[in-house]
């Protein structure tokens, strides 16, 4: 698991800018032309982290300007961009991780990942949508709400 600042190295890798500003509004972050803009309003990295990976995800996905949220197209990729990122920082691989490390609840979930709680909740949410109460890997069941891993024998 990346932390924000091995993030921005990696997107300096791929020649993406990552620059933290003051914005109007309540605005998280923005992205154009490979750079990224993260508000320096953003108090924490897990808040800057879970903000970066949504706007490589639109940088990577997204075509044109998205800002028109009354658009059902832009919508769409608004919603790809966050799932993309749930997948990236709070795969199912990873709740499994966390479980066998020892994690019980979402304030060490959200320790472990290095993201916020609010995230890590999106995420589920995310994930019960996609496959319903609960989703069966390798040995273990992982159930989506309320989140509960077991280790089948």
């Amino acid at each position: 698991m990346r932390t924000y600042e091995e993030m921005i190295i990696k997107a300096d890798e791929e020649g993406i800018e990552v620059i933290e500003m003051d914005f109007k509004g309540n605005a998280k972050g923005y992205c154009c032309d490979n750079v990224i803009s993260i508000s320096n309003k953003l108090t924490t990295n897990k808040e800057k982290k879970c903000t970066l990976i949504e706007e490589i995800s639109h940088l990577k996905n997204n075509i044109g300007n998205i800002l028109d949220q009354s658009d059902i197209r832009n919508r769409k990729q608004e919603r790809l961009a966050r799932t993309w990122g749930y997948e990236k920082l709070v795969g199912i691989i990873d709740l499994v991780s966390a479980y066998n490390n020892g994690v019980r609840n979402r304030y060490e979930l959200s320790e472990y990942l290095d993201v916020t709680e609010e995230f890590i909740d999106s995420a589920l949410k995310y994930y019960k949508e996609k496959y319903g109460l609960f989703y069966e890997i390798d040995n273990y069941i992982v159930y989506f709400e309320p989140l509960v891993i077991i280790k089948k024998f």
